[in-house]
């Protein structure tokens, strides 16, 4: 049987959404708990253990690429042990995870010498590419089908939901992080719109980027939805005073009409197809309450800011 390495969150979910688990021997320090319970962790980073704020994570890792230090490392000795004959590694970001040239770096001191597949998708389509890809590796393509036909069966239920209350799409704001503001790029805008929106501060199939506030304040998001990559609601709750405290948040129609929501990263950025899809849904559901509801499983992973103008 093949022995896989995951190197990112998002093939470490598929694997498990698949049934493919059993191949998987090595995760990151940023896989699924049930996956961290199970697997041993073998790619490490210079923040674990550090409780910093969304703008000391942004320039700590700025200043570690600019002076062109790794801000991943391979914890060596597990991975020689592991000997995988698959690593899934990525190319799209080398802030979010370690990189295909980290990781070949690591491999190349190994006695056996593993296949480098690099996932690394731009749009939604890619993601779902993606798990095509994950499972042709191990020889299991017909898994994947079945995986994303019903992925698909999912999105057409809100599509059609929301094509039968002939709902307008709503003006959104996603924002990937915080302190400085980022926009969404890459699938979140596709997600955003299967779910009845359109977000024109995004860059679909691409970077996020810094969006300063006073196009923000321009553009007026009539709901605004915040989802800092890798934070939880609870987490994201910390640094809200963040935007609550600039000047004319009091005056964004989203917070004028009390539409504002946090949400937990993982149904957006280091996200599985299955978890992109749970976004959608929860989307649909917060843009469009009286068309579609947001499922009961995924109650826990978003809340409702009540913050009035004052």
């Amino acid at each position: 049987m093949l022995k896989v390495c995951s190197f990112l969150p998002a093939v470490t979910q598929m694997l498990y959404d698949m049934g493919l688990d059993e191949h998987l021997y090595g995760v990151t320090f940023e896989c699924p708990e049930q996956a961290l319970k199970e697997k041993q962790p073998v790619v490490r980073c210079i923040l674990e253990g550090k409780n910093l704020s969304s703008k000391g994570i942004d320039t700590l890792f700025s200043a570690s690429k600019h002076q062109g230090k790794d801000l991943y490392y391979v914890d060596e000795p597990i991975l020689e042990k592991i000997a995988p004959d698959i690593i899934f590694t990525q190319d799209m970001c080398d802030i979010c995870q370690i990189d295909t040239a980290c990781t070949a770096a690591a491999v190349a001191k190994l006695d056996k010498q593993p296949e480098l597949i690099s996932i690394s998708p731009e749009s939604l389509e890619d993601v779902f590419t993606s798990a095509i890809t994950i499972a042709k590796a191990l020889g299991k393509e017909e898994i994947a089908y079945s995986y994303l036909n019903g992925l698909n069966k999912r999105i057409d239920v809100v599509v059609d939901a929301l094509r039968a209350s002939k709902a307008l799409p709503k003006r959104i704001m996603l924002m990937e992080w915080l302190d400085p503001i980022f926009n969404c790029g890459h699938w979140i805008p596709h997600q955003i719109g299967y779910a009845g929106g359109i977000d024109m501060l995004s860059n679909p199939s691409g970077d996020s980027v810094v969006t300063p506030w006073d196009k923000i304040l321009k553009y007026d998001p009539e709901i605004l939805v915040v989802a800092p990559c890798g934070f939880t609601v609870k987490r994201t709750l910390e640094e809200m005073p963040i935007l609550t405290s600039k000047k004319g948040w009091n005056d964004l129609k989203a917070v004028q009409e009390n539409k504002v929501f946090i949400a937990d990263f993982d149904m957006f950025t280091q996200s599985s197809a299955n978890t992109l899809v749970n976004g959608i849904e929860l989307l649909a559901g917060v843009f469009h309450p009286g068309a579609i509801q947001v499922p009961k499983h995924l109650a826990t992973k978003f809340m409702h800011l009540d913050l009035q103008p004052v």
